[in-house]
This record gives structure tokens, sequence and C-alpha cells, in this order.
């Protein structure tokens, strides 16, 4: 593991990949990924590519809660 100075440009960068590696490595063993997108929106991802709109439960047990708000259309290119 490299050593990186904590305020970094360098250190920012090796966060930043290795989130997006845990990102996709969850998708690719089938499981869902949640994160807030650039609107704010709290976001559930799906394994085959669809997006929802969540809602926190905290009140929940693990695994039932969130709900589903709506399905986020696909990204216009």
């Amino acid at each position: 593991m490299a050593a990186y100075e904590f305020d970094s440009l360098e250190f920012d960068a090796a966060v930043a990949a290795a989130g997006h590696k845990a990102f996709v490595e969850a998708l690719a063993a089938g499981l869902p990924v949640f994160y807030l997108d650039n609107d704010g929106l709290n976001v559930m991802q799906c394994p085959d590519g669809r997006k929802f709109e969540i809602r926190w439960r905290p009140e929940s047990p693990s695994g039932e809660n969130y709900e589903i708000i709506r399905e986020l259309k696909a990204e216009a290119a």
C-alpha cells in the first residue's frame, strides 16, 4: 500500500479509486449499492443497472430499512 500525504491530490485520487473499485465489485457480486447522487438524492443502484430513489427508514431492521420512492430513468447521453 502506498503512503500518501493526507492533504494531497494523490490521496484524494486513491480514495476515489478505492471507492469506485468497491462500487463495481459490489455490483459484480450481485449486491445493490446505495449512495447520494449529485442532486442529493438517496439512490439504490441494482446490479442490472436500474436505479431507484429511496427513503431511509432508520427504525426498521437492516435489509428493510429503506423504501423505494420511484425508479430513476437512464441518463441521456
